[in-house]
């Protein structure tokens, strides 16, 4: 049996569908998925299986123009994983078309795209017409030499299957690179953060999406088959510490719960989640903060 592996690179600006797509090719919630911008951090792998092809995701952060330390850290790593990958998809949603972000990842892409097979995923094709979509898909092809062009829409799965069969052919004849079992090669450790994180996402809105980050501290595996997870958030003020425990306590215990029911539907098992919340006033500059996340500290220079 002739098996083939290799990596696909998911870019695109932040909220174009990236890790919903990851999560549907993968068939599990590996990536976090909020409608809040900027939420993938690291770049999280997600395993998918197509006959005799393993396909390993490289879920980069969206692409936008970076700001401070951390926003540079996410736009290298999403650079970074493109540079990497067999094969890189962009991700362009239907009804935003081609915005000042994906002028600027078109550019980006002449750079690096050189001898490298690039596809074109336009996502939330539900939300045009089809006139439009074709219109679209033209103009982006005058503008990039795209090896083929797919709509799809990522939250329904249409087109996706077929996304996913044709990245399979692209992979260069490999042994598979993972156990056939394993969806993805980040740390439960930092599967598991980052469920907290998204909840707090969820749960705060607007309030500090971004000045908070969440770490696993401790991860005991006990005797009945449960496990202990301790974690803590980390906020730049204590004004923000009142903002995530909320009033009386009712903020982070519910954000504890929907976590900890989440972690247990992904493990199998039970799961005992202990939250503390810390002030760190400058975790925005600790290079241990951003190993954490998988990014590179000097990244963000």
């Amino acid at each position: 049996m002739t098996t083939r592996a290799g990596f696909v690179a998911l870019i695109g600006e932040p909220n174009a569908g990236k890790s919903t797509l990851l999560n549907r090719m993968v068939g599990a919630k590996v990536s976090i998925v909020t409608h809040k911008v900027q939420t993938t951090r690291a770049r999280i792998r997600g395993v998918a299986m197509e006959g005799d092809a393993q396909l390993v995701f490289v879920d980069t952060p969206g692409l936008f123009k970076p700001r401070r330390r951390l926003d540079r850290a996410m736009v290298a790593a999403a650079w970074g994983g493109a540079a990497d990958a067999d094969v890189v998809v962009l991700m362009v949603e239907a009804h935003r078309g081609i915005t000042e972000g994906v002028e600027t990842i078109l550019e980006g892409l002449a750079e690096i795209g050189e001898g490298r097979t690039v596809a074109l995923a336009i996502n939330k094709i539900d939300k045009v017409p089809a006139e439009k979509l074709l219109g679209l898909a033209q103009n982006l092809n005058s503008r990039y030499a795209f090896a083929e062009t797919f709509m799809i829409s990522a939250e329904r799965g249409h087109g996706v299957d077929d996304l996913r069969k044709w990245l399979a052919g692209k992979l260069p004849e490999s042994p598979w690179l993972y156990p056939e079992d394993q969806i993805a090669d980040l740390p439960m450790r930092m599967i598991a953060a980052e469920m907290t994180r998204e909840k707090l996402t969820l749960r705060l809105h607007q309030e500090l999406p971004y000045q908070l980050t969440v770490e696993t501290e401790k991860w005991e595996e006990r005797k009945d088959g449960s496990a202990r997870v301790d974690q803590i958030i980390y906020v730049v003020r204590d004004g923000h510490k009142g903002i995530v425990l909320g009033k009386r306590g009712e903020t982070i215990k519910s954000v504890s719960q929907a976590a900890r029911a989440e972690l247990e539907e992904f493990l199998g098992r039970k799961v005992h989640l202990f939250l503390q919340v810390k002030v760190r006033p400058n975790w925005l500059e600790e290079a241990e903060r951003y190993s954490e996340m998988g990014l590179d500290f000097k990244d963000g220079n």
